[in-house]
């Protein structure tokens, strides 16, 4: 059994040394002056807000021995001691628990997955424990402390509340999942909405770093999106924004589980793949993985469920390129393992439906397998910690 983790509070009493470490932690290593541009303060702030955080040992200052001047001392740079603290991230899905431990810089140290045998709450809470339990007695050979988890759910999800208001997947309504996990494992628990999550994790240490409004875009089991605006993820006003999966394109389409008919994931979800690929085929198609082997071996219906599916994708992208404008949009989630089925129709159809410049948009692909998403999970459980999350 792992010993009980030891309650820590990060030292950021003001909004400029959060912002401070915020900056250090997702672009650093940089000087001094540096972090005074980037974060937008002056360098005597920089010097007042990294004071308390290099005492405390989340930060410290080196020299660069490779940007050392012809005249005088090497520059310092500041940068986040990632061993300071280490955090857990678990995923959810439909069938299995993944959880990730982290460093302070959201590295995975190591991996671990549990079969989902049922998806009743008190289930799932046991398996999530038993998981973590795992983790932090990896974490205890380690002699570092772990200060808090992140739990990532798919569905609605209130983050301020800690509790999943409806998760489909799951078959929840209004379970306070952050308290309960929180009396399980013993951590302080941030819970999120997966996508969020994982749209956080990309902010601060993957493909978004240094943008101020980008977009994510998951496509498998549900067609998600999560949106950083003016450097901050949007959560909505009733915990509910970027949902593409549920924007009309064809009103004429097939039913959506939302009600509606004709909706992104009603097209280009992976259930709703398999149903068309069986209708068209009338192959005894199980899963997402057999609908696309069919349109790989040049079965006719099953590419243009696979072609449609593209267009529709294309379409939600570029609604949300129309509104919002980012910089760059990112696709990913599990069904890009079947990306070159459908990824000339996503650009065209992207290409003309986005208004004007929208349509520069730099769109990219990036496969990322659940440990990311645990990853993200633990993102968000490193954002709650030092202050920096979107309900502080």
């Amino acid at each position: 059994m792992s010993s009980p983790p030891r309650a820590e509070t990060f030292p950021a009493n003001t909004p400029a040394v959060s912002q401070i470490f915020v900056t250090a932690l997702s672009q650093g290593p940089l000087t001094r002056l540096e972090l005074a541009r980037r974060a937008g303060l002056s360098p005597a702030a920089v010097t007042k807000a990294v004071r308390p955080l290099i005492k405390a040992g989340y930060l410290v200052e080196s020299a660069d021995d490779d940007a050392r001047p012809a005249l005088g001392r090497p520059a310092s740079l500041v940068r986040v001691d990632s061993g300071r603290a280490l955090f857990v991230g678990i995923k959810v899905t439909g069938d299995e628990v993944i959880g990730v431990l982290t460093d302070l810089c959201c590295r995975v140290l190591l991996a671990r997955r549990l079969p989902l045998a049922d998806r009743a709450p008190r289930a799932v809470l046991a398996t999530l424990a038993g998981l973590t339990q795992e983790l932090l007695a990896e974490a205890d050979g380690l002699g570092v402390h772990v200060v808090g988890a992140g739990v990532a759910v798919s569905g609605d999800v209130d983050r301020a509340k800690g509790t999943v208001r409806y998760s489909p997947f799951l078959e929840w309504r209004e379970v306070p999942l952050a308290e309960l996990a929180a009396m399980t494992t013993g951590l302080p628990v941030t819970i999120d909405n997966d996508v969020r999550a994982l749209t956080v994790a990309e902010q601060w240490f993957g493909a978004g770093v240094g943008l101020s409004d980008f977009a994510l875009v998951t496509v498998g089991a549900g067609i998600g999106c999560g949106l950083v605006v003016h450097g901050r993820v949007v959560a909505g006003a009733h915990g509910v924004a970027g949902e593409i999966g549920h924007v009309t394109v064809d009103p004429a389409g097939p039913l959506c589980h939302c009600g509606n008919r004709g909706c992104v994931e009603a097209i280009a979800g992976d259930a709703a793949l398999v149903d068309r690929v069986r209708a068209a085929t009338g192959a005894e198609v199980s899963d997402a993985a057999g609908a696309a082997a069919l349109a790989h071996e040049g079965v006719a219906g099953a590419q243009e469920a696979y072609a449609r599916a593209g267009e529709a994708i294309g379409r939600g992208i570029a609604t949300v390129a129309n509104l919002l404008g980012p910089e760059r949009v990112i696709i990913s989630g599990e069904g890009l393992a079947a990306y070159d089925l459908f990824a000339e129709q996503i650009r065209n159809s992207f290409a003309a439906a986005a208004f004007g410049s929208a349509a520069q948009c730099d769109v990219q692909t990036r496969p990322l397998p659940f440990e990311e998403w645990a990853r993200g999970a633990a993102a968000t459980a490193i954002q709650s910690f030092i202050g920096s999350g979107p309900h502080q």
